[in-house]
């Protein structure tokens, strides 16, 4: 999974630089508190942060033997995806700006987690940062299908996932977690 405007050899160079990175996986609007919180635990460890963008319209279509992807877009709106990593962009160098830590953004395509999973055994990732889910039935139904992204890296590699709650907790005398 690549970032969506370099070439094999200008990836082969960045991922060289980005060895052992902490990757958050950002949406456009998501709440500050992941990158914050990916920031301080790339501080810490004194390594880059890749702050990633999973393209869900897109799918891979094949894999050069360099590891560059190749990708077609599932929905005829091919623009869709380049908007949202633009607003992921702008949203990091805001969020990211006076924190002098190194940090680079990619556009991956296909399955959040299979995506930025792949991305981490490139760059031997020693972290990996999402968010939770937005609250609301909507978001249930598409867990429902699609499963939680948190929980399939988990399970499916060997790195540590932390895993930022977007919004306030909820009290424990509140029966239900997602009313609607």
């Amino acid at each position: 999974m690549t970032d969506n405007t370099s070439s094999p050899s200008d990836e082969a160079v960045q991922n060289a630089t980005l060895q052992k990175a902490v990757i958050v996986g950002i949406q456009p609007g998501q709440s500050p508190r992941v990158i914050q919180e990916a920031s301080r635990f790339a501080r810490l460890l004194r390594v880059p942060l890749v702050v990633v963008h999973v393209d869900v319209t897109r799918f891979v279509t094949y894999e050069d033997p360099d590891g560059y992807v190749h990708s077609a877009p599932i929905d005829i709106n091919f623009d869709a995806g380049t908007a949202e990593f633009e607003a992921v962009q702008s949203e990091a160098a805001k969020a990211l700006e006076g924190t002098g830590l190194t940090w680079t953004a990619r556009q991956l395509v296909g399955d959040p987690a299979l995506a930025i999973k792949a991305l981490a055994n490139k760059l031997d990732a020693q972290l990996i940062v999402v968010g939770t889910r937005k609250r609301g039935i909507g978001e249930s139904i598409r867990e429902f299908f699609t499963g939680s992204v948190a929980a399939r890296l988990a399970h499916r590699q060997h790195r540590s996932v932390l895993v930022v709650p977007l919004e306030e907790p909820v009290p424990d005398s509140q029966p239900e977690i997602w009313t609607e």
